[in-house]
């Protein structure tokens, strides 16, 4: 087979293998989304995905479900570097090399360093290690575990439905969805793939959200609430339904003892955090705490504080945005609020019609400020 040819079909079995991963979404944290396809003769013999922290990982998934007979000989497609350790699971390098593999493509070497190594322990063993195969496809489903395991941070996603004139509201202070029904849905998709969802203390107070999934497969994030000084009423919709997932409110060291008491009685989780002179939760410390209780990923729905807090701190990773054919006007909320100068743009930009409206995706990217711009910045600190 011609260089050009094998190439290509390298691209097709790692692009069934991100088919497999692609299954783990929003039920590995906090590891990655991995999938694995066993190729012979070539025709797919095998096939697998990582399906939760804890149980087997794709590889030895798809090594059961093709069968050892077949995997001798055989070439390995998984879209992460094998695991070269010990956790949770022995290291799947060395089930790799006892499963007779002449050849292992990889999609992405691994960034934890106490997991990296399978590949060169691969080809120190005598194996054709083949890397790089679409590795930028393999890097973007898992970008919450790379920031993860790297930063001890989850990935921030910043979701909003708004106008074509950039309104998340059709006048300050009411609630109410902009966008349509099919919009509606992927926003219950993205919490379904995601680790936990975050609003402010105004957003919950005018929408008294239940923050769930709908999907009828679907599982509910664990909820995240920005509230300085416990506002958030015992009776919530979000802590009156029946749901598996926690609530998480953060609050400022000094909010009323009282109000913690009243809200833990209906199951809430309060987390203080040191706020600054003003009140202002500290947004890298909410992160840094939802990091340590292996949250990788989380979906922020606002507000316009939240957002722009986050924007003007570069806690933002990637924005979501639901775009409605209307305008609604000065009388709208915008999407972003703040007096600190901010300088963003998007990369890796993808756009989708959803009905009548569309959702423009992309990474985040925090450009410097001019260099006349003296202005003072928030420092990533939120009043909530």
């Amino acid at each position: 087979m011609k260089d050009d040819e094998a190439k290509q079909c390298d691209v097709e079995h790692m692009r069934a293998a991100l088919e497999q991963a692609k299954k783990g979404k929003g039920r590995t944290a906090p590891n990655p989304c991995v999938g694995a396809v066993i190729v012979r003769d070539g025709r797919q013999v095998g096939a697998g995905w990582h399906q939760k922290a804890g149980m087997p990982h794709a590889e030895i998934n798809a090594i059961a479900n093709a069968g050892a007979a077949a995997c001798s000989g055989a070439t390995l497609y998984v879209t992460l570097e094998p695991c070269n350790h010990t956790g949770r699971t022995p290291p799947c390098s060395q089930a790799v090399l006892a499963a007779g593999f002449r050849r292992v493509v990889i999609g992405m070497a691994d960034p934890n360093p106490v997991a990296a190594g399978g590949a060169q322990f691969l080809q120190e063993h005598g194996i054709e290690v083949v890397t790089g195969i679409l590795e930028q496809e393999c890097r973007q489903i898992n970008y919450p575990f790379i920031k993860h395991s790297t930063t001890g941070l989850p990935w921030v996603v910043m979701k909003a439905g708004m106008s074509l004139d950039g309104r998340i509201s059709r006048a300050r202070g009411q609630g109410g969805a902009i966008t349509g029904p099919e919009s509606q849905r992927r926003v219950h998709e993205l919490r379904n793939e995601l680790d936990a969802i975050l609003i402010g203390i105004g957003t919950a107070l005018i929408d008294d959200p239940a923050l769930t999934c709908r999907l009828e497969q679907g599982r509910d994030p664990l909820r995240v609430i920005l509230d300085s000084q416990l506002r958030l009423p015992p009776d919530a919709a979000m802590l009156r339904q029946q749901s598996a997932a926690q609530t998480w409110i953060f609050c400022a060291n000094d909010a009323p003892v009282k109000r913690q008491q009243d809200l833990e009685a209906r199951g809430a989780i309060i987390q203080r955090v040191a706020a600054d002179q003003n009140g202002r939760l500290g947004l890298h410390q909410v992160l840094r705490r939802l990091g340590q209780a292996d949250i990788t990923s989380v979906l922020v729905e606002g507000g316009a504080v939240v957002h722009g807090a986050l924007l003007r701190a570069g806690l933002a990773d990637q924005a979501c945005l639901f775009v409605a054919p209307c305008f609604i006007g000065e009388a709208g909320t915008p999407l972003l609020t703040g007096d600190a100068p901010l300088t963003a743009r998007l990369t890796e930009t993808a756009a989708e019609k959803l009905g009548d409206d569309i959702v423009l995706q992309g990474r985040i990217i925090k450009e410097p400020l001019a260099k006349n711009d003296d202005s003072p910045s928030q420092g990533g600190n939120i009043q909530r």
